[in-house]
């Protein structure tokens, strides 16, 4: 019976070493309790901010206190991660998240104050010499005046900010820290238990009855929990729902793409600009149902390779070769910066019990970009390292080339770099293959990979949209609401060869990108744009792509 190594059990080697944030707690300590001074050297601008010096000088000291706070909360979360089950880790994450909304609450006076200058005053602060670089800072400030609130509002949501993150925070920990999944018995007969990280790889089995027993497996604990996991969406949901409200924004969608000042006919001609392209997804999966001989595909026979005997398990020593190589296009400078994520250990890769699931790169300025993993040896598995590294490096050479306040990159283009390396991959991968079959099996590959991120994200995006439009209009997020929702979109994005399982009514409750406030269309434009961004990397052109990874929030 196989389990699942704690993580003392795991070589030092593969883990990742957070020493540059921080040499130990108490060097995590003692900067926590700098906060308190930072703040207050923030605060002493207060209605001032209609001097220029004085304005400049608080944009400075919130930048500081911003920084400090980021690299607390990122060491902190990193070393929860690692051990979603410890109590310690944990608890260092509520305490940052917890001075971060009092402080938050207490800095809550700066942009109402901005709002509420007059006109010229405001006017005059914009065309200051003296406030030339955060200019554009200051523009932003000026187009979301309306929908700033006064000190004393601003001030309550801050303080309740920590609060409206309980049903995410209560989500992470019962998904990642407290589900037991069944054991079920793999390919050769042994009993193994079920996971986050095994999962897709026991989906893409040769063997229909282990695909099926990973599917109900998973499906049975979540379908046993649905209530649960429907009062914490939904609560989430009503947070954006009603700090949308508050702030006097038409929908949750307008608010959150206001951030990145997308209009909100974006999001919805993908979803048209997809409906209106399904009939190449249906062919694939009429061709996919001929090729494995059956009469309907259900929900879990869409990830098992049409060329079985090409599939290949891919240690980490392979697949961290496989993408070096593959990403060489990029040039020298990308692959110097590529090589320190394996010599500096900046990646955690194995799964381990209490370990987040998933996969995501995480860091802050100035300080190494961390990927955390879930390595389980199968090829998606050496996309999913080239993806979040497009992450991590997009974040390096965007730190490196500006200053803090400008350094972070807009949301809309954060999945940008991580699917053009995937794509890069792609390429290298199938350029190598020496075998009609092993051809046939990237090629499928490459398709699997735009079903599930343009036409699958794409499928959570209109969920998504749906969750946040029912609830403003005071429908109910039940467990029996989100699930006929949910499956009725799987059967519209599967078409006629898919007969789904009802299970796949449950997916939503494992979903965390659904607690995250509209971020799933991003994967849908980013690889769309990242199509057109390798094709003219493959022919030689890099420096554009290079200048546009150094960018930061230009």
């Amino acid at each position: 019976m196989q389990e699942l190594p704690t993580r003392s059990e795991l070589p030092v080697e593969q883990t990742w070493d957070l020493t540059p944030l921080y040499a130990n707690d108490q060097a995590w300590e003692k900067d926590f309790r700098k906060l308190r001074k930072l703040t207050r050297n923030f605060n002493q601008y207060k209605g001032k901010l209609s001097d220029p010096e004085m304005l400049y000088a608080a944009f400075k000291a919130s930048d500081e206190l911003s920084l400090l706070m980021e690299r607390l909360y990122t060491f902190a979360h990193l070393r929860s991660d690692e051990d979603t089950g410890h109590s310690g880790n944990r608890a260092r994450v509520d305490r940052i998240s917890a001075v971060s909304a009092e402080i938050g609450g207490d800095t809550a006076w700066f942009e109402p104050e901005l709002a509420a200058l007059p006109e010229e005053t405001f006017r005059n602060l914009l065309n200051s010499p003296v406030l030339s670089f955060y200019r554009r800072t200051l523009k932003e400030i000026g187009r979301d005046r309306k929908h700033t609130l006064s000190e004393a509002e601003e001030r309550v949501l801050e303080l309740s900010s920590e609060a409206f993150q309980t049903a995410g925070k209560t989500f992470s920990i019962l998904n990642d820290a407290d589900l037991v999944f069944p054991m079920i018995r793999d390919e050769e007969g042994k009993e193994i238990r079920l996971s986050h990280g095994n999962y897709i790889k026991l989906l893409e089995s040769e063997n229909r009855q282990v695909r099926h027993d990973a599917f109900h497996g998973i499906y049975s604990v979540y379908s046993g929990l649905k209530n649960t996991f429907a009062a914490l969406l939904d609560a989430e949901v009503r947070n954006h729902v009603v700090d949308a409200k508050m702030r006097h924004y038409k929908s949750a969608l307008s608010a959150s793409l206001s951030e990145d000042n997308i209009p909100e006919k974006v999001y919805r001609s993908l979803i048209e600009s997809v409906h209106d392209n399904l009939d190449p997804l249906f062919r694939y999966f009429e061709l996919r149902t001929k090729k494995l001989g059956l009469e309907k595909l259900d929900m879990y026979d869409i990830h098992c390779p049409l060329v079985p005997d090409a599939a290949v398990n891919v240690s980490w020593e392979e697949a961290a070769r496989m993408v070096k190589e593959s990403l060489k296009p990029l040039g020298e400078e990308y692959g110097t910066v590529l090589s320190k994520a394996f010599s500096d250990r900046w990646i955690d890769i194995p799964e381990c019990k209490g370990k987040r699931s998933g996969a995501y790169s995480g860091g802050c300025y100035g300080k190494p970009p961390y990927l955390l993993l879930n390595h389980s040896g199968n090829l998606d598995s050496v996309f999913t390292l080239a993806h979040e590294l497009g992450h991590s490096l997009h974040s390096y050479f965007s730190d490196r080339s500006n200053d803090y306040h400008y350094a972070g990159y807009k949301i809309f283009v954060a999945e940008v770099a991580s699917t053009t390396n995937e794509i890069l991959l792609q390429h290298y991968l199938l350029s190598r293959a020496e075998t009609k079959a092993e051809k046939a099996y990237l090629v499928n590959y490459l398709i699997d990979m735009f079903r599930g991120t343009l036409y699958r994200q794409t499928m959570f995006a209109e969920f998504e949209l749906m969750m946040h439009e029912h609830s403003a209009d005071g429908i109910p997020l039940t467990a029996e609401h989100l699930s006929g929702e949910y499956f009725k979109l799987n059967q519209r994005y599967h078409g006629p060869a898919v007969a789904p399982d009802p299970m796949i009514g449950y997916e939503w409750a494992r979903i965390p990108h659904f607690h995250y406030d509209f971020y799933v269309y991003k994967y849908a434009t980013g690889i769309s744009a990242a199509a057109a961004l390798a094709q003219k990397i493959l022919t030689g052109e890099t420096e554009g792509y290079l200048r546009f990874l150094k960018a930061g929030d230009s």
